[in-house]
């Protein structure tokens, strides 16, 4: 018999003895133990990238393309739905309006946040170090009213969309230009980051799901040229904001792969791809969109939860506000309204051409601008301004100017409340690891009382133990951060510890306290920066974060922009750091790239490399396992 062989009936017996070992258990009524599913590592599959969909939704723009594509395709982020019954009243979410605008303090607010700009303004000499010249505001105003507009061409060739064939819905573009008369409701399905949840029509969860699914849907199969059918055979690569709601990115990964159809997903934070996409390893990350901003230290690409912030106002705000002091200098289009959107797309051009931060420009300048609407001819204005132009964009860094009243306006990084789908989360974590500390703990003091000197032993073994109110908040610093200080979970405010109960819960009721009232309030852009990197939990972090200011997204693109916002920064930073600190850098065009698509371009790099294979999340595993796959394979703190 061979060596061979030999082995094999080894095998065989082997296998023989194992079945009768189990055929007596059962005999003796013996219960093995039923082991939980394993979440099993991912296949490892060489990474095409062309089969990899890079999805960057914004509250006013859809960014998507493959990840081999140097530019996305941007659309407008918006969706128009015929009405399903006749005579059915029309529905159009607002573009520019926003709560608490209207409240009797709104314009006394706005009034003051304007003579601190204008402060600011006057304070800071020119680069030649004169002081900038008085404009007259009655001047600009009395020239403007007398304008006329002059009649470029009897028709402006630009048309409503064509809906005589009733489309069902319509997409990007063309919603925006569905005429007014048609029966179609427009929806924006997202705002201000977050997707437009609320109690009109349309405002439903699933109805929101809805428009975001059949706006991707459209642009992948009318604009990439990708059979819905062949999506089976795509991975797509989903960015979301650094502050997201648990529940609504859940839902949109369950759209995407069991809707949508898609092999496998991603979910990673913009601020971490605006890092890749600007070749950088650490930086702070201040992401001026449409309408929220948001801010998030980023270190080797992992993105420190107690810096997040996002600010509840963004470039459609300074939109809105420049609009203000257009009427108040005599705007020559006098039937410009807020609640047309051709209007809003107009005030958004004007603004983008004539908005600047450089305090060198003063005086009063003549600027011309042109309106192009369907059924209508082309006009041209002619128009006079001074420091408008300055002090519209400025509101970023003095946000009481925007006239907001009662709404909350910095919202920070808060422990998720919970999911009955995803059982060991982070407050299971929490509960856990306080019982097996606080039965280590009472152990290691019963092993001390039995030494001699006992008392001393455990004196020291109490200090700085989870349960000391000074180290508790930090002991979930971790997980929640400054934020977690706020929110603990069960288990770490209930320790069996008579005197640790008491300071800890006042202490959690005045960190909540001093939370609410820090949302409340709106930061300036420089301080909401200064703020972030002060919760970076070291100097050296510090240190990078004040070297390495990128600043993302289409907010911000004003002339003189990256010059305004350091001086602020050099001028409000901790008189400690400007030692250590050897050179405060604010970056707006890394590469010469366009700075509102670098969180798209990193997160197509992100996709192509080897070391994101163990992140996909597979259609199978999402339908076994669920939400747990992202607290499995997120490449951040789920």
């Amino acid at each position: 018999m061979t060596q061979a062989e030999k082995e094999q009936e080894n095998g065989r017996e082997k296998e023989k003895e194992r079945e009768k070992e189990k055929e007596k258990e059962q005999q003796r009524g013996v219960k093995r133990p039923i082991a939980p599913p394993v979440i099993p590592e991912p296949p490892q599959e060489q990474i095409q990238s062309n089969f990899i969909i890079v999805i960057h939704p914004g509250s006013r723009t859809l960014r998507i393309g493959r990840a081999t594509d140097n530019v996305p395709v941007t659309v407008p982020h918006v969706i128009a739905r015929s009405h399903k019954q006749s005579g059915q009243p029309r529905y159009e979410d607002a573009w520019l309006s926003r709560d608490g605008l209207n409240k009797p303090e709104s314009n006394e607010q706005r009034q003051n946040g304007l003579k601190m700009v204008d402060q600011a303004i006057w304070s800071k000499k020119m680069s030649n170090g004169i002081r900038r010249t008085p404009v007259s505001a009655e001047q600009a105003r009395s020239y403007n009213c007398q304008i006329r507009p002059a009649v470029l061409d009897s028709s402006s060739r630009i048309k409503w969309t064509n809906t005589t064939h009733h489309p069902p819905h319509l997409v990007g573009e063309e919603a925006l230009y569905v005429n007014p008369s048609d029966c179609y409701n427009i929806h924006w399905p997202i705002v201000r980051g977050q997707l437009n949840v609320h109690s009109g029509p349309g405002g439903s969860l699933t109805a929101v799901l809805a428009d975001l699914e059949t706006i991707w849907c459209h642009v992948i199969q009318k604009t990439l040229e990708i059979p819905l059918k062949d999506l089976k055979y795509y991975r797509c690569m989903l960015l979301v904001p650094d502050i997201y709601n648990r529940q609504h990115v859940k839902e949109m990964v369950n759209m995407l792969l069991l809707n949508v159809g898609f092999s496998a997903i991603i979910v990673h934070q913009e601020s971490v791809c605006a890092t890749f996409g600007s070749g950088l390893s650490s930086a702070c990350v201040v992401d001026v969109g449409d309408q929220k901003t948001s801010l998030c230290c980023v270190e080797d690409g992992v993105s420190h939860r107690n810096s997040r912030l996002s600010l509840a106002y963004g470039g459609s705000d300074v939109t809105r506000l420049f609009f203000w002091l257009l009427q108040k200098a005599g705007f020559p289009y006098r039937e410009c309204q807020l609640a047309n959107r051709l209007d809003c797309q107009l005030l958004q051009q004007i603004k983008e051409t004539l908005c600047h931060l450089n305090q060198d420009i003063s005086g009063l300048q003549d600027h011309e601008f042109q309106t192009r609407f369907p059924e209508a001819p082309a006009l041209l204005y002619q128009i006079r301004l001074g420091d408008e132009k300055l002090q519209a964009p400025m509101a970023l860094f003095y946000p009481t100017t925007f006239g907001i009243v009662g709404q909350k306006m910095t919202t920070l990084q808060y422990r998720s409340q919970g999911d009955s789908e995803d059982p060991h989360d982070e407050h299971y974590l929490l509960a856990t690891q306080s019982k097996q500390d606080q039965s280590s703990k009472s152990s290691s003091e019963r092993k001390s009382l039995l030494r001699p000197g006992g008392a001393f032993d455990s004196d020291i073994t109490g200090q700085g133990g989870v349960g000391e109110p000074s180290d508790l908040p930090r002991g979930s610093g971790g997980l929640g951060g400054a934020q977690g200080e706020v929110e603990l979970g069960a288990g770490q405010g209930e320790m069996g510890v008579g005197d640790v109960e008491e300071p800890l819960s006042a202490h959690l009721s005045r960190k909540t306290a001093i939370m609410s009232q820090f949302e409340s309030k709106a930061l300036g852009l420089d301080k909401a920066i200064l703020h972030s990197i002060d919760c970076c939990a070291s100097d050296e972090t510090k240190r990078k974060m004040y070297s390495s200011i990128l600043v993302v997204g289409g907010g911000l693109m004003f002339p003189g922009a990256q010059e305004f916002l350091l001086h602020r920064i050099i001028n409000k930073m901790p008189p400690s750091f400007r030692r250590l600190v050897d050179n405060v850098e604010v970056i707006t065009r890394p590469k010469d790239m366009d700075p509102r698509l670098i969180s798209w371009k990193g997160g197509a790099v992100l996709a192509c490399l080897d070391t994101t294979q163990e992140m996909w999340i597979h259609l199978r595993e999402w339908q076994r396992f669920g939400v747990r796959m992202l607290r499995e394979r997120a490449a951040f703190v789920w």
